[in-house]
């Protein structure tokens, strides 16, 4: 049952397959955020500060997500769900601005930013989805949102390793919540058909989003050659650190990218696969905003001096886009295959002389590490076709 006033608000199933111009706006933002991401890594090249990228990519992403979800659900030609989704960019702005200093002097901004993001919307839509059931979804989201906060708050008055305890923690129970249904103690439990759908949309919404994580690369690839001028070894860094941008891409295109869709639709729990395929892409974009970083490194000293910190860069980027390469393609074929085991083995391997060589040969090597996957694929493909038929957990269709 509906209230006249929020008739005609939920999306209607043929039209939910492909993202609307307003949600394409939508993911601009997130080149900038990522932008900030790196930057924010690029300036704190420590263990310390790689563990708070990863807390800070972590709330943008939950941020996107869960906006995602909304604007999947809702017909975007509607004023309010217009309303709520430009509100959110500009929350996303100001959230990212706040991102290359969150561990410092932008703490609270980007705290209560956050907040307001994530309380706004689940409150706006509490209000504008009466009568509907996910108004239940929304209320839930909001109470949750709300006790986070506080750990949220409690971190931006804080300062260093205990700001970065409390937001650990505030993340952990989002994500938690999350996968939880926002479950509350002592309300009775949504069934999933009351719950936001996965769907082949949030399939090729993730596709977007890791797009756009490569635009970034390609953007501090750019932007550094720029900087640097077109000598001799700044050229050829550059030829290789986009080899590596168009490796990784083919790689995870091929095959479990382009039946992410399927898969989900042929799942028994449709949302709970499309939530592991979301952790999944966060893992592999968490591998590009390092390989941007990598990048920038590489083309601004191609034949400087062996430094771990470089060397650990160049190759956890690689093998984190690789991981989770690898659980996304378990997640569509309920397989696991040899070449991904392999390449991160053999980069494992190659870290010991690596830290003794100059940043451009790392980066070589990475890209022959990724070159040989892709071989590999094409001729497992070539030995073994078979048609692409809709796949699922266990039910596996690539060979």
């Amino acid at each position: 049952m509906t209230t006249s006033g929020t008739s005609g608000l939920l999306r209607k199933l043929e039209n939910v397959a492909r993202a609307s111009l307003l949600e394409l706006f939508f993911d601009v933002v997130f080149v900038f955020a990522l932008r900030a991401l790196a930057q924010q890594l690029l300036d704190n090249l420590t263990w310390s500060g790689a563990f708070q990228t990863l807390v800070l990519l972590l709330a943008l992403g939950e941020v996107w997500s869960l906006t995602a979800r909304v604007t999947g659900e809702l017909n975007p030609r509607r004023p309010p769900v217009q309303v709520l989704v430009l509100a959110t960019m500009v929350g996303a702005l100001v959230l990212s601005a706040a991102v290359p200093e969150a561990f410092g002097k932008t703490g609270l901004i980007f705290a209560v930013t956050y907040l307001v993001i994530q309380v706004g919307r689940s409150l706006f839509l509490v209000v504008l989805l009466r009568g509907y059931e996910l108004q239940h979804v929304a209320g839930r989201g909001a109470i949750w949102h709300a006790a986070t906060g506080v750990l949220w708050l409690a971190g931006a008055f804080a300062s260093g390793t205990v700001r970065t305890a409390w937001w650990t923690l505030a993340v952990a129970l989002s994500y938690g919540a999350r996968w939880l249904n926002f479950r509350l103690p002592g309300i009775r439990r949504l069934a999933g058909a009351q719950l936001p759908p996965g769907s082949e949309y949030l399939a090729d919404r993730n596709r977007a989003l890791f797009i756009i994580a490569l635009g970034e690369v390609v953007l501090a690839i750019g932007s550094t050659l720029t900087s640097r001028g077109f000598a001799t070894d700044q050229t050829v860094a550059f030829i290789v650190t986009f080899g590596i941008t168009a490796l990784i891409w083919r790689i995870y295109l091929f095959r479990a990218g382009e039946d992410t869709g399927p898969a989900i639709q042929a799942s028994a729990n449709p949302d709970r696969l499309s939530t592991l395929v979301s952790y999944t892409h966060l893992v592999m974009i968490a591998g590009l905003v390092v390989t941007s970083v990598s990048a920038q490194l590489v083309i601004d000293d191609p034949a400087g001096h062996a430094r771990a910190t470089v060397t650990a860069t160049i190759v956890g980027g690689t093998g984190l886009f690789l991981a989770g390469r690898t659980l996304l393609r378990y997640l569509v074929y309920s397989r696991l295959y040899e070449s991904f085991f392999i390449g991160l083995v053999v980069l494992a391997c190659l870290v010991p002389p690596m830290l003794l060589l100059p940043p451009l040969v790392n980066a070589l090597a990475v890209g022959i590490v990724l070159t040989g996957i892709v071989v590999a694929d094409n001729i497992r493909v070539r030995r073994h076709p078979s048609p692409i038929s809709p796949p699922g957990p266990h039910r596996p269709s690539d060979t």
